[in-house]
């Protein structure tokens, strides 16, 4: 099927023609690994429909620490295959959108007494680097003692030996996702959010016919048929597979991640660092914007799956982690800007703590006809796309399965008129930046921002700007955002522009206060929202601000 010419995603539209269609494929579930999976289905010539309950990339697709990463500690436990996918993923998604997988040096700080040694982080970052195919200024480098705090003077100068300087990739997991269901819209797939799996619904031979759908705009009911249905739900794999009788001795072990976020002149951080923890974990601290964010954690998890928040355990033993490594910069609670939490949809292994489970996906199908994926991390979502409809091939006959093309995604930029290179994407964003100081705003943080959020598409954004007329230029950007997300990009909410869209919630918290009005007034105006819906999405919003920002005894019970 040919592509559309450009990327838009109109739930109006959408919601109006699932019901009257039999689709080849449901994939229930809207996060990276579902949006993965529609691009490689709808690109080969099936006819998809992908439904989310809530928005895309509201759970784990937005919680994670952002980085395209082909998982250095996975190499210690010996993943040589998963370590080696992710390696060359890496670069493949960095070519499809170059604006927003963005290469990242990452220095590895050796400190008397740490994870690795010096020897073996020489050898350990050189088999990395074979794994994943890196050449040339990105294989890794070693420095001595004063190299290393040249890069980061902020290091503790008494315990550091030297460093290991390696390349990684840094991205936003939830643009990401709205990107890569914008293309599979462009190659037909029906993709709708707020849109809730209820009920399957079986033939007399006991196989997945349809499936009843809540949308919860309307409250109405939606009946969708397809021929064959995946669950890519994250944390809600196993709650599927019970309402499907099929959940087996196989089940889910969920680890929480928190990630803090602190502002720049807080935690001045020059070099995105992975450096060592007390009790013999690594975490990563990473400049971004006008923040530094620091994480992960990795507990394990049995509360609330609907809202994950921080506890004063998580930040504590972050804080304490930064203070240690960090020791000039001396954080505090009070110097937190916000904070996210997300959970991991691990496969459980017996007798193994949280962070020595395994990564690896693994597909799940039941006699109904379900098939459910599990694990895996955002790095490796086209492989895992490609697994699954292998799977999905396998229930065709050989006739249906003939007409379908091969999958072809690692050549499928993941925007219209996209960027071709890493130094395309400096001059474009250098052009935006001079456009955006003559109409008023001087802060290149904005260019930035727009040019590794959008690409070449912040040109519409920059365009619908003219349209908003006596208002500051920061106001007017902020309006032509909304507009463009609510139009081009199927938000449906303030969390969805707030949090999915922007990242405004994380890394520039204060705009969410300052312009929350004036964005409920153009949503009252484009979405229709009474009085009602704007009280709602209100309170909502103030919940997030609050687990953003707050940090609780305890997890919230389920």
């Amino acid at each position: 099927m040919k592509a559309k010419p450009f990327s838009i995603l109109n739930r109006a539209e959408q919601i109006k023609t699932v019901s009257a269609q039999k689709f080849d494929l449901v994939i229930i579930g809207g996060g990276v690994t579902g949006a993965g999976i529609a691009l490689d289905a709808a690109s080969r010539g099936m006819k998809i429909c992908l439904i989310e309950k809530n928005d895309f990339a509201s759970g784990t697709s937005n919680k994670s620490t952002k980085l395209i990463h082909g998982g250095l500690r996975y190499l210690k436990q010996l993943e040589i295959g998963l370590v080696r996918e992710s390696g060359r993923e890496r670069a493949i998604v960095h070519k499809l959108a170059p604006h927003l997988v963005i290469p990242e040096k990452m220095l590895l700080p050796l400190v008397e007494g740490g994870t690795y040694g010096k020897m073996m982080t020489s050898i350990g970052l050189k088999v990395y680097d074979f794994l994943a195919s890196v050449e040339g200024d990105d294989r890794r480098k070693m420095l001595d003692k004063e190299d290393t705090l040249k890069k980061e003077p902020l290091l503790d100068a008494k315990t550091i030996l030297g460093s290991g300087y390696y390349s990684e990739y840094r991205t936003d997991d939830a643009r990401l996702t709205i990107e890569l269901l914008k293309k599979a819209s462009e190659f037909g797939a029906q993709i709708l959010n707020y849109c809730e799996m209820d009920t399957f619904i079986y033939n007399t031979r006991g196989q997945i016919k349809s499936v009843d759908c809540i949308d919860h705009n309307s409250g109405e009911t939606i009946n969708i048929t397809s021929r064959n249905f995946v669950s890519a739900t994250g944390p809600w794999v196993d709650i599927l597979r019970e309402k499907n009788a099929s959940k087996s001795n196989k089940y889910l072990h969920l680890t929480k991640g928190v990630h803090l976020v602190f502002p720049f002149e807080k935690f001045p951080l020059k070099q995105s660092v992975y450096f060592d923890v007390a009790d013999g974990r690594m975490i990563f601290a990473i400049p971004r914007g006008h923040a530094t964010y620091v994480g992960t954690t990795d507990t394990d998890y049995f509360g609330n799956l609907e809202r994950v928040v921080t506890t004063k355990t998580d930040i504590n033993y972050l804080l304490d982690a930064v203070n240690a490594a960090f020791p000039k910069i001396n954080l505090n609670e009070d110097d937190i800007k916000s904070n996210w939490a997300g959970l991991r949809p691990l496969i459980h292994e017996d007798k193994k703590d949280p962070s020595e489970l395994s990564r690896k996906d693994e597909i799940f199908i039941s006699d109904s006809g379900l098939i459910s994926i599990a694990g895996g991390k955002l790095t490796g979502y086209r492989k895992m796309a490609h697994r699954v409809i292998d799977a999905v091939i396998k229930t065709m006959t050989s006739i249906q399965a003939s007409k379908l093309k091969e999958s072809y995604t690692e050549d499928i930029a993941l925007t219209t008129n996209p960027m071709s290179s890493s130094k395309g994407v400096r001059v474009y964003q250098k052009k935006l930046e001079l456009k955006l100081n003559k109409i008023g705003i001087q802060d290149d943080y904005f260019a930035w921002y727009l040019t590794s959020n959008y690409g070449k598409q912040a040109d519409v954004i920059l365009k619908q700007m003219q349209s908003f007329s006596n208002e500051n230029a920061e106001l007017r950007l902020i309006r032509a955002e909304l507009w463009y997300g609510i139009h081009f990009e199927m938000i449906n909410s303030l969390a969805d522009f707030f949090v999915r869209r922007t990242g405004r919630l994380y890394f520039n918290i204060s705009s969410v206060s300052k312009y929350k009005n004036v964005v409920i007034k153009d949503c009252v105006l484009y979405l229709n929202w009474d009085e009602i819906r704007i009280k709602k999405e209100k309170e909502v919003l103030k919940t997030l601000v609050k687990d953003a920002t707050h940090f609780y005894d305890k997890e919230l019970n389920s």
